[in-house]
């Protein structure tokens, strides 16, 4: 069984806007990768990204910059 890590995550109304996440991150070499969208979160989508809680400035300047909507970021262990 791995070990809980603290995370960033987040929540998107849309599978379109996780998925343009994960190519925004992937161009700017940004670390994360989409996962199911954790109990402890409700969500339109069920996809949802998670980070290390590391980035989440760079993160949301660059979803703020491109308009990627998202529904929430949230710092959880998972």
């Amino acid at each position: 069984m791995r070990e809980k890590q603290f995370r960033l995550v987040v929540a998107f109304h849309t599978t379109a806007c996780a998925m343009a996440t994960e190519r925004l991150c992937k161009k700017h070499g940004l670390e994360g990768r989409l996962i199911s969208v954790p109990r402890q979160i409700t969500s339109d989508c069920g996809i949802a990204w998670s980070a290390p809680p590391e980035v989440r400035g760079t993160l949301e300047a660059q979803l703020a910059a491109t308009g990627i909507e998202t529904a929430g970021f949230y710092e959880l262990f998972l």
